[in-house]
């Protein structure tokens, strides 16, 4: 007969995030170095529950996205600076 229990890792990381823990996790996130080392902890982590991964790759990429447009914003208003005479 075939065990129709899920495995105790795959139930842990399906179980619903609290409103606590959202909480926690994005106040975590506000901190500067230390939220986005926990945004690469929480997406690629063995022991995170799915909402949460989910949640930290987003924010992740939309990180990647911010930084990209600064760089080219800084780099319009430097040469624009620089060669604007």
């Amino acid at each position: 007969m075939e065990n129709q229990q899920e495995p105790l890792a795959y139930a842990q990381e399906s179980q619903n995030v609290s409103v606590g823990e959202w909480v926690l996790s994005l106040l975590i996130v506000m901190i500067p170095l230390i939220g986005l080392i926990m945004l690469f902890v929480w997406a690629f982590g063995g022991n995170t529950k799915v909402s949460k991964a989910n949640f930290a790759k987003a924010a992740l990429i939309w990180t990647a996205i911010s930084i990209v447009l600064w760089i080219l914003v800084a780099g319009i208003f430097g040469a624009a600076f620089l060669f604007g005479r």
